[in-house]
């Protein structure tokens, strides 16, 4: 069957785009500082908290790249399993919240500065950006994607519209205008998925009609995936998690820990009910469509809906608002990390709000040029996590669970991290098919705890030194 354009729903996207560009207006409406724009002056709920955790973890790479494309290319299994990752990783956070809480920081990287120092708070600050740019990217492409199916422009001129929309809610906010528009794209993908699951079951013609429709080998547990290639594409998914800035930062913004406590059990079970929901779509999709770019198997299945399903469903795929969240992290990166901390130390609260803004462009443009140069969706989501989570992820963790833990182990993991994702990708073409993740995290997480191990005693006789002499 062949993907056919609906108009129609254009409008539920419509919609929904001045609902959001009217509460970003008016949210950002209520911004007095810098710290507004970028935690929400410290006063989200924890349904507000509950909706942002959610949007900005399950946004258009989910319905588009994720679950998404995994299920469609390789079966259900691998599709269902991608939700593992993201439910170890909110535990995990869910027992270090309050650390990270007390905190107060803006940024990941001054959380690394206070145990590593300013080299590795400037050296993850380029981490964090790479990384970032790229999920940014990709939420533009999943915004061409949809307008594609509705209307049948070109993905390309879909990208640029998504790119222009998600820019511009980013800029004039901050987090206090993302927060709430936030939650509601999460509760809205929460039961346009509902709506559907049943509804497309129902349209490929039942459970066993649909599993005996797609290839063999996509019934399979791994589909026809090594058990290692599989590991690479959930791996890099909880390295970004454990680590994530967005998550640190919005845990940050929450009125009190209980607020926090309260709107990561929300994320907890909004994961569990997204993210299998959109593998089981996907698998129906690939029954329906069999030969189209896996990155539109979930928003192919709007056309073949009524309209209001279709509609609510394409809405709630139509998540711009993880785009703005990692556009604006990305640029609290270089307002706090560069230009406050080494360019104009002397910046008043004035000064580093306006730059921010203006870094939440440029950044937005030059995320938009990085999409061209992946073939997919997936592989750029793979490429950004890794760079992220096998840098940051092990000096992070370790910040938190380690006190043993070195300066030099800490930034020299960042760095092995770092080159052996950007090697094994660019240079080395992804040797075997593997995500360079099966290599970099490893090594990462080894260069930490051998180096630290080396240099702790010579680290305690230098502070003893310096004790003395003072």
């Amino acid at each position: 069957m062949e993907i056919t354009n609906n108009p129609k729903l254009l409008i539920y996207l419509v919609l929904y785009s001045v609902v959001m560009v009217a509460m970003g207006i008016r949210y950002s409406k209520k911004i007095t500082n810098s710290e507004d724009f970028i935690l929400a002056g410290k006063g989200l709920g924890p349904f507000i908290l509950m909706g942002t955790l959610i949007a900005t973890w399950c946004g258009s790479g989910t319905v588009t790249g994720g679950p998404n494309s995994l299920s469609y290319s390789y079966g259900l299994i691998p599709g269902l399993m991608f939700a593992i990752p993201s439910i170890i990783g909110i535990v995990i956070i869910y027992k270090i919240a309050p650390k990270v809480r007390a905190r107060g920081k803006y940024t990941v990287s001054e959380i690394l500065e206070e145990k590593y120092g300013p080299f590795a708070r400037g050296l993850a600050s380029i981490i964090i950006i790479l990384a970032f740019i790229g999920i940014v990217s990709y939420q533009y492409k999943g915004f061409g994607f949809i307008l594609n199916v509705t209307t049948g422009i070109s993905v390309e001129l879909g990208t640029i519209i998504g790119a222009v929309l998600i820019i511009f809610l980013a800029s004039i906010g901050g987090l206090m205008s993302v927060a709430p528009t936030d939650a509601l794209s999460s509760f809205l993908m929460l039961i346009g998925l509902e709506l559907v699951v049943p509804a497309i079951i129902a349209f490929g013609g039942g459970w066993e009609h649909i599993s005996a429709s797609v290839p063999a080998e996509n019934n399979t547990v791994t589909g026809s995936l090594s058990f290692l290639q599989l590991i690479g594409f959930y791996l890099p998914l909880l390295v970004l998690l454990l680590s994530d800035q967005n998550m640190y930062q919005r845990l940050a913004s929450s009125k009190e820990d209980k607020s926090a406590k309260i709107g990561m059990i929300g994320w907890f079970i909004g994961v569990l009910i997204i993210m299998p929901s959109v593998a089981v779509i996907a698998y129906v999709a690939k029954s329906i469509f069999p030969d189209i770019a896996p990155g539109m198997a979930l928003i192919s299945t709007t056309v073949v809906l009524p309209n209001v399903i279709g509609g609510i469903l394409l809405a709630s795929a139509f998540i711009i608002t993880t785009g703005n969240s990692y556009l604006l992290s990305a640029a609290t990166n270089v307002t706090y990390d560069v230009y406050g901390k080494f360019i104009n130390p002397n910046a008043t609260d004035r000064e580093k709000l306006m730059f921010i803004k203006t870094f939440v462009v440029l950044l937005g443009v030059i995320a938009f040029v990085m999409i061209r140069f992946f073939p997919s969706i997936l592989s750029l989501q793979m490429y950004a996590y890794t760079v992220y989570g096998a840098s940051l992820c092990p000096a992070v963790l370790a910040v938190f669970f380690w006190e043993n833990v070195t300066k030099q182990g800490g930034i020299l993991s960042m760095l092995t991290g770092v080159a052996t994702t950007l090697i094994w990708e660019i240079p080395m073409a992804r040797p075997y098919n593997l995500n360079s993740v099966i290599v970099s995290l490893p090594l990462a997480v080894i260069v930490l705890i051998i180096v630290s191990l080396v240099t702790k005693d010579s680290n305690i006789i230098k502070m003893k030194n310096e004790s003395a002499c003072k």
